[in-house]
């Protein structure tokens, strides 16, 4: 018996131990599991707010080995015409999984289910055998996949990262322009998966996009008090019609309600009823359906609704809709051109009249300026004249067409050609040889303000307004003309030798046909805004949004929009500016202005309504700034650069010499007209 009675004890004892081990096991489990979440919860807030920490409290600024110069980034420019759309059948297990795998991702959630549904059908199937790479670090891609059968390994400069199952987006980077891979990814076991090029990509996202713009004008021209709108009115209307869904019943519109909002019917029907006097019953009216509209006097100024409308569709009802002040704000906004520079081009081609008969090789070179993606630019002189110097910048054409930047090359000849603006860089002359495209330039010795930036560390409000006002003339000038620029930044804002602003670089610049949109992908990561990332195509509004973006970065000395690399940068974009955090050291009218032109939809942003970019001029924020005074250059600078003469450059950085061996010759006659 005792043994019995000892065995039980121990058996008690040792499910006693198990149970306080499994206790333990899962306290353990519970607090790994906190861990995860901590650390998940503080890379979230990493990527969130590195970008807001204020340099003031960095004891000597910020240093050049802490602050690097970034490079702008373009995709192949796009036409109406561009690619053919293939769609490949796919079972529905597999349409499903793809869809789920681009709504999980942080990038690709953000397109609109149209353009995912076209995703889905374009993906065509490819097999990798387990071991074989399937994105290599450091080369250049153009395709992103969705695996659906497998496992994947995840690497970075040879070290093990994580290990993907099915339903991940892979590279999807690669989508939005040319880039090298961040990372290795290689087949663990034998893989299935989906896969799209950057080509169907954009092709998808411009033509829905374009089809979506024209089926909305079409519905607006049915309106009367729209249609003796001009066409680009129409389109700036149909770019901020919102599309709302109703259930099948729901009263959209209810009587005796006071309202300020249009309606068109996209999808479904509606049943139009009227409250009869002394009696709860409504009398039907009639049916609206696809097409037609309804509270269109609210947009006019009478809001009180006079009669019910009620979905009347089992599947519900979609109605793209527009409110009164969102409508005035356009409305009144949309005027000519302005022709206040008429003659300036007559008097641009007299100024260059001048350079006529230079040759490239009455040209000396004594300094490099800056070293860019395409080549250099030295300071020049032309030999017998040591009074002047210029900025000589050349670009090598072979690396031009390697990256099909062609187009963007002829447009920065003929817009910075023609511009006569004090905020904008001269263009006196191009050259060619075999080897380089070359541009005659104005010099700016003042430096470039990326650098005055990187030595203060910051700018107070003073300072940053006297810049932001410099870049708002040369907007008003560009912009007056259509030309949008898309390339704002500290690095492409040189100083003359007075100290004022000067606008450079023109490389992304395009002319626009009044009211249209375009669709390349283009500029600086930490600058580009959302409509671009999302390429719902864009226009001079996003010029807008990245001066909302330098005004921040010179208050704080670093933009609102950063992340550890591109992809988590315009993921932070997508969020939005009420996402961040502004440093208290920003003042309460400069971080207003800043919202205001960093608003998600482009129709929104200050400078794009009503006044146009004058609403930006007469902001609280620029309260008692001299205009006249900046345009007619007698306004005292914040910062006087020193200036000794003609060749000083002491203020840019020293760059070694040119080692990169000579390009090759390119002999393909894209540049007849250069």
């Amino acid at each position: 018996m005792d043994s019995i009675r000892d065995l039980k004890r121990l058996l008690y004892e040792r499910t006693a131990t198990l149970r306080r081990r499994e206790e333990v096991i899962e306290l353990l489990e519970k607090a790994v599991e906190e861990r995860d979440i901590t650390i998940h919860y503080l890379q979230n807030e990493i990527d969130k707010f590195r970008q807001i920490v204020d340099f003031s409290l960095l004891s000597g600024g910020i240093g050049p080995a802490q602050r690097a110069k970034r490079q702008a980034i373009s995709a192949e420019p796009l036409t109406k015409d561009t690619g053919i759309i293939v769609k490949f059948h796919k079972l529905r297990r597999s349409r499903e999984l793809i869809k789920a795998a681009i709504l999980d991702n942080d990038f690709m959630k953000n397109l609109e289910l149209t353009q995912i549904r076209e995703i889905v059908d374009c993906m065509y199937p490819v097999t990798f055998s387990s071991g074989s790479i399937i994105i290599r670090e450091g080369d250049v891609g153009s395709i992103v996949y969705v695996m659906e059968e497998g496992k994947v390994e995840v690497s970075r400069d040879g070290k093990y990262l994580s290990t993907l199952a099915p339903g991940k987006v892979l590279g999807e980077l690669a989508i939005l322009y040319n880039c090298k891979r961040t990372a290795t990814i290689t087949a663990a076991t034998d893989c299935q998966l989906w896969a799209i090029d950057r080509q169907c990509f954009q092709t998808i996202m411009m033509r829905t996009g374009l089809s979506r713009q024209a089926e909305y004008t079409d519905f607006l021209k049915s309106v009367p008090i729209f249609k003796n709108l001009p066409e680009e009115t129409l389109i700036k209307i149909s770019d901020v019609l919102e599309e709302t869904f109703y259930n099948n019943g729901d009263y959209i519109i209810r009587q005796g309600a006071r309202g300020d909002t249009f309606f068109i019917i996209s999808r479904g029907q509606v049943r139009v009823t009227i409250k009869q006097p002394d009696t709860p019953e409504e009398k039907y009216i009639r049916t609206l359906s696809k097409g037609d509209f309804f509270g269109e006097k609210a947009l006019q100024g009478d809001d009180l609704r006079t009669a019910n409308i009620i979905a009347d569709d089992p599947e519900g009802v979609s109605c793209l809709v527009i409110d009164r002040e969102t409508f005035n704000q356009l409305i009144s906004s949309l005027d000519e051109i302005r022709t206040r520079y008429k003659d300036e081009l007559v008097e641009r081609r007299r100024l260059n009249e001048e350079f006529k008969d230079l040759r490239l090789q009455d040209l000396r070179p004594l300094a490099t300026l800056g070293v860019g993606g395409f080549g250099r630019v030295e300071l020049v002189q032309i030999v017998g004249d040591s009074t002047r110097s210029f900025a000589l910048k050349q670009m090598k054409k072979a690396q031009i067409v390697e990256t099909r930047q062609q187009q963007h090359i002829m447009s920065e000849k003929r817009i910075m050609g023609e511009a006569d603006c004090d905020f904008v860089v001269k263009l006196f002359k191009t050259f060619k040889d075999r080897k380089y495209l070359y541009m005659l330039m104005e010099a700016c010795l003042g430096g470039e303000l990326w650098t005055v930036l990187r030595d203060k560390g910051h700018f107070d409000d003073g300072t940053t307004r006297f810049y932001t006002a410099c870049v708002v003339e040369a907007f008003d000038y560009l912009h007056s003309r259509n030309i949008i620029y898309r390339d704002l930044k500290p690095e492409n804002l040189l100083l003359d030798s007075q100290g004022y602003v000067k606008l450079v670089d023109f490389g992304f610049a395009k002319r626009l046909d009044h009211g249209r949109k375009t669709w390349t992908f283009c500029g600086t990561p930490e600058y580009v805004a959302p409509e671009v990332i999302l390429n719902k195509g864009h226009d001079i509004s996003a010029d807008y949004w990245s001066l909302g973006v330098l005004m921040f970065e010179l208050l704080t000395g670093t933009p609102p929009f950063t992340g550890g690399d591109p992809m988590k940068t315009y993921n932070i974009i997508l969020k939005g500016i009420d996402a961040i955090e502004f440093p208290r050291s920003i003042t309460r009218n400069a971080t207003a202005l800043i919202k205001k032109l960093c608003r998600d939809n482009p129709a929104e942003r200050l400078g794009y309504q009503k006044g146009g970019i004058s609403e930006i001029q007469k902001h609280k924020w620029f309260d008692g700034f001299n205009w006249e005074g900046l345009r007619a250059r007698t306004l005292e600078p914040p910062i006087m650069p020193r200036v000794q003469n003609a060749t000083d450059t002491t203020n840019f950085d020293e760059y070694p010499p040119d080692s990169d061996p000579p390009p090759p010759d390119d002999l393909s006659g894209w540049d007849n007209d250069f």
